[in-house]
């Protein structure tokens, strides 16, 4: 039951843009209406809530004491009603709709160039895929499941282990050749993974060797940068063999330093309890299991 005190949309809407923009015409222009629809508009919502939530003087509009604390609220609203409804769009007419979460790098280079097979078996079922760093809160995201390590298990999630993390040192042809010591490595720029600071630091523990000597070199956000990196011979790259490994079938890329290195950590599917009931949930599950195996075979 909707309270007489409670604003409608177009009254939140026309407030926030007057809040942002400081005149009831460019507000007007923002959202594509009439300055008098958004005049009253926000002439209703003092009147409704009994407030004046801006001062006026000469055209401009600034928010009063109330008026910055109801902005608080009412932007964050009115962007949770947008994204409730883009996450209704998603289902793009289908009946069904599985929304992953997935390491940025991950998705694009392994899991994308999969996912016609899996589509070709659940034709009816629609795809909302998201990049995410950081953990998944199942019980306050929407998602169904999410692809990560295991250091990103969050709150309500089930695991379900798919491949332990090894990392290869790679590098373009025309840079390096294989089969480098890692004092050889070291003396080539290095190639940085931002969110992942340590990761040449620990290789060089790891040798043996001095870690300071491992900071310098082109700092990239994503793993994809850092092969983009490699493959364009601006360095060498630290980095997961299965992100690699399409690279270096093609010979874009070769394995320049000594073995892979496993970092202790494992890519794993992460799911809420409610996923476990979802028929199409099952059979992306399973399907990427009999991937994850192939690729070993």
């Amino acid at each position: 039951m909707r309270h007489a005190h409670t604003p409608t949309i177009a009254e939140l809407e026309a407030f926030c843009a007057c809040a942002r923009s400081g005149t009831t015409i460019r507000a007007a222009q923002t959202l594509g209406l009439t300055q008098s629809a958004v005049s009253r508009s926000v002439t209703g919502l003092e009147a409704r809530l009994g407030v004046a939530l801006f001062v006026r003087a000469r055209r401009r509009m600034t928010l009063s004491d109330a008026g910055r604390s109801f902005l608080r609220e009412a932007e964050p609203l009115l962007d949770r009603l947008n994204e409730a409804a883009t996450s209704v769009m998603a289902f793009g007419g289908q009946a069904r709709v599985l929304r992953i979460a997935v390491l940025p790098t991950f998705g694009r280079l392994w899991l994308i160039p999969r996912l016609k097979g899996f589509q070709a078996t659940m034709p009816g079922l629609s795809i909302d895929m998201a990049a995410r760093l950081a953990p998944v809160d199942f019980e306050t995201e929407p998602f169904d499941l999410a692809i990560q390590r295991t250091q990103h298990r969050g709150g309500g999630a089930n695991h379900l282990h798919l491949l332990d993390e090894e990392l290869a040192v790679v590098a373009a042809p025309s840079l390096a050749s294989p089969g480098l010591s890692a004092r050889e490595v070291l003396r080539l720029p290095l190639l940085q993974q931002s969110t992942r600071p340590a990761l040449w630091p620990d290789w060089c523990r790891a040798a043996g060797l001095d870690p300071r000597q491992a900071l310098r070199g082109a700092r990239f956000d994503h793993f994809d940068m850092v092969l983009d990196a490699a493959v364009a011979g601006l360095g060498v790259g630290l980095v997961p063999e299965i992100l690699a490994r399409a690279s270096l079938a093609r010979g874009d890329l070769v394995r320049v330093g000594p073995e892979d290195v496993a970092t202790g950590q494992s890519y794993a599917l992460f799911f809420p309890d409610r996923s476990a009931d979802l028929p199409h949930f099952a059979r992306f599950r399973n399907w990427l299991r009999a991937e994850i195996e192939g690729i070993w075979a």
